[in-house]
């Protein structure tokens, strides 16, 4: 049976008249209700007249009508947060089609501008009309970006990773700033407010992890002061440094309360647990227990961490979201002209523990 607008509206908690606002474009309806509606509307199968007509007509007028698109470069393909966002905008990407839209993804490996300024160029061969990107912060990039701008008129988006002084449309993602003070908050509490903590950074040239650490710092001086911060040491994304800093730390400070990570290479945490002399170095503390450890995005294997036991909280940003909504953002802009009403589109921060329901 197919699905109506009606439907659509129950499913969203909106009336009828915003579905069909939304799916027709004829009006400004909030960000965050256009991408619920458009979200339920794709999982849904839903076409709108339009959308119909389009995917009839695409290939039989590809070779009169300038196809129009969407480019997307992202960051550390590898990185195992990159699975809930790539899954985001692949699904996205054929939703694209549907307005007649196609869309390009460029993979990059690691935190490069260089490489990712590559990407640009590959992309603006291909003749874009609008970007979401990931950026490096850094100046190279950002130079790009900005003649990509006022140059070629090319509308932008970042996601996941923001990068200031460029005239970007928006930013969306976690507040990530606020991602660092939930994880002090989290800590605060457990710790009672007394001890020390160290934080696990992946690179200091990641913006998205120098915002949580900063917000990190800052909750913790600001609402545990007797809480003392003992450094952020640096893993560069490896398993093995990872295990190495936690092995380190265990050594150097026997009474460590907790560990904040903003880093990939998060099996390293359970590396390091099952490192016989860690195991011996946990049995002479006082309460024979390992410190508190938060790490960020509720991947596969990071289920796996809370599920072993191996660490106490997952803050996620929901990154599926992160990649469709920046894509269908996009198609918005360029099908109906319908702008971001905001700079900052914040998705959701969310607490996992081992006893909460695990999300899709």
């Amino acid at each position: 049976m197919a699905v109506t607008i009606q439907k659509i509206a129950e499913l969203a908690g909106v009336s009828r008249g915003t579905v069909d606002r939304v799916l027709h474009g004829r009006g400004r309806v909030d960000d965050e209700v256009a991408a619920r509606v458009l979200q339920i509307a794709q999982e849904a199968g839903y076409r709108t007249r339009t959308q119909k007509k389009a995917l009839r007509e695409t290939d039989a007028l590809s070779f009169i009508v300038k196809t129009r698109r969407i480019g997307v470069v992202t960051q550390l393909s590898g990185a195992s947060f990159m699975l809930s966002i790539r899954k985001g905008l692949l699904e996205a990407k054929e939703e694209a089609r549907a307005y007649g839209i196609e869309v390009e993804i460029r993979e990059c490996s690691g935190v490069d501008g260089a490489q990712q300024c590559q990407a640009l160029r590959e992309l603006e061969e291909t003749g874009i009309d609008a970007l979401a990107i990931m950026p490096v912060e850094c100046e190279e990039v950002r130079s790009e970006l900005r003649r990509l701008i006022s140059e070629k008129n090319l509308e932008v988006l970042t996601f996941n990773t923001d990068i200031v002084g460029t005239g970007r449309v928006a930013f969306l993602g976690m507040d990530n700033r606020q991602g660092g003070k939930v994880a002090a908050g989290l800590l605060g509490l457990l710790l009672r407010g007394r001890g020390s903590v160290i934080g696990i950074i992946g690179s200091f040239s990641n913006s998205t992890s120098l915002l949580r650490i900063d917000g990190f710092t800052e909750e913790l001086a600001q609402s545990f002061p007797e809480i003392s911060m003992a450094g952020v040491r640096v893993s560069m994304d490896s398993r093995e440094e990872v295990a190495s800093i936690i092995r380190d730390a265990l050594r150097s400070q026997p009474d460590l309360g907790g560990i904040m990570m903003v880093s990939s290479g998060q099996m390293g945490i359970q590396d390091a647990l099952e490192d016989p002399e860690v195991q011996q170095l946990l049995e002479s503390r006082p309460d024979g227990k390992r410190p508190y450890i938060v790490i960020y995005d509720l991947t596969p294997r990071n289920r796996e961490l809370l599920e072993k036991d191996a660490v106490d909280f997952v803050i996620d940003q929901d990154g599926y979201h992160q990649g469709s909504r920046a894509v269908m953002t996009l198609v918005s802009l360029l099908s109906s002209g319908l702008r971001p009403q905001q700079e900052y589109m914040y998705t959701d921060i969310t607490i996992r523990t081992r006893y909460t329901s695990p999300a899709d």
